[in-house]
């Protein structure tokens, strides 16, 4: 569909609006919106197989049959988006206009404590050789004039001068 009927519905992620120039719209009891951005920003992973397009998240998939198109397809492509967000074992409700989609937090395992049975290995020597001393450099002759030219500035002395006693 080219053109979006007027039943306009705004998409937020775990309360965030998602801001797209395309629109979500409502059409027949379901959300219909591009897969870009309201799809590929819960997705893992995005791949094509064949003319389906796979998304993945959390390790399951929901394909999507898409028509040979250009490059930018994603953002042109519309699709019931609960029922995709679903298949993937996303959280969605929609109420007055308005598809809330409600991602879990990321699991976050905490790090096993020290034990100190377990047998460690012992720290691999590391060949580091003994910095030798640098001789001193010693200057012996004329000095020789400098070689980068100083600027000469035009600007006058800030002082001045002595006239000697009156």
């Amino acid at each position: 569909m080219l053109f979006p009927p007027a039943a306009a519905v705004t998409v937020a992620v775990n309360g965030v609006l998602v801001r797209s120039y395309t629109r979500a719209y409502a059409a027949g009891g379901r959300v219909y919106a591009p897969l870009r951005p309201f799809v590929t920003r819960v997705a893992d992973r995005l791949w094509y197989d064949g003319d389906t397009l796979v998304i993945e998240r959390d390790g399951r998939e929901a394909r999507v049959r898409l028509e040979p198109r250009e490059p930018d397809a994603l953002d042109y492509v519309y699709v019931p988006i609960g029922g995709i967000l679903r298949e993937l074992g996303i959280a969605v409700s929609y109420q007055a206009h308005r598809l809330d989609i409600r991602l879990a937090p990321p699991l976050l395992s905490t790090p096993s404590p020290f034990d100190a049975t377990v047998p460690t290995v012992a720290p691999a020597t590391v060949f580091t050789p003994e910095p030798s001393a640098t001789p001193r450099p010693v200057w012996s002759g004329a000095p020789l004039p400098r070689r980068t030219p100083l600027p000469v500035t035009a600007a006058t002395p800030a002082h001045t001068t002595y006239e000697g006693p009156r």
